[in-house]
């Protein structure tokens, strides 16, 4: 877990070194950043999406996927209650549940994020992990520096995210195959996507309602297993 470790850690610091440059930063460069991070979002999400598109066995299971998991997410009102917990406890309100959202999906949905813990657990390689957290600590110095220390909250969730992948795969080396793995990558590319067109303003997409599609997935694969067995 040492690599998981290190990169909540360099989430933290991050965060707190963004933070402390947030209050020098003037209103205009903000937007100037929530702009670059809409662009980044949308590089990042496409590219998770179409590098993954040959590898997939189900051509159509990310749709089945995203239209699943969305109803079911709009049926728990997942996206509202965060806001709505965010708001209660922030001065910045929605803006910082849209950055915690958008933040914590570019940490833990990607290659790196996903693949290391997975290698660290089978291979004692945390190479993945360690470049990782590198680019995870630019990213929080940005996220920081634009919705200031709240931003914190997202390294708990990469730390039982990474460690639950690691979990799994010290527990059975099978259950998180590279199919399973290219599958995840697109859903949750389709996901960063959605997130960028909400900070480029381009359209309001309730990303957290989207989350239960990453289950899909993974309920596909297991009754896949069963029905071959």
């Amino acid at each position: 877990m040492i690599g998981t470790i290190v990169n909540t850690i360099a989430i933290i610091v991050g965060t707190l070194l963004g933070a402390f440059l947030h209050r020098g930063i003037r209103e205009q460069y903000k937007t100037a950043l929530y702009d670059v991070l809409g662009l980044a979002s949308l590089a990042i999400g496409l590219n998770a999406c179409i590098s993954n598109f040959p590898k997939s066995q189900y051509p159509v299971l990310f749709i089945v996927a995203m239209a699943v998991g969305t109803v079911v997410g709009t049926w728990l009102d997942i996206d509202g209650r965060f806001h709505r917990l965010v708001d209660s406890r922030s001065k910045s309100g929605g803006r910082l549940a849209d950055g915690l959202a958008t933040a914590t999906l570019l940490y833990c949905i990607g290659p790196l994020s996903m693949l290391g813990p997975v290698i660290a657990a089978l291979k004692g390689d945390h190479t993945f992990l360690f470049t990782n957290a590198t680019l995870d600590f630019v990213s929080s110095t940005i996220f920081a520096s634009t919705y200031g220390l709240g931003m914190l909250l997202a390294a708990p969730v990469l730390f039982l995210w990474q460690g639950m992948f690691y979990v799994v795969a010290r527990l059975s080396s099978q259950a998180v195959s590279d199919q399973l793995m290219a599958e995840l990558l697109i859903v949750g590319g389709l996901m960063i996507t959605a997130s960028g067109l909400n900070l480029l303003a381009v359209k309001k997409l309730k990303t957290l309602d989207m989350l239960p599609a990453l289950l899909v997935p993974v309920v596909w694969f297991l009754l896949e297993n069963v029905i071959i067995k």
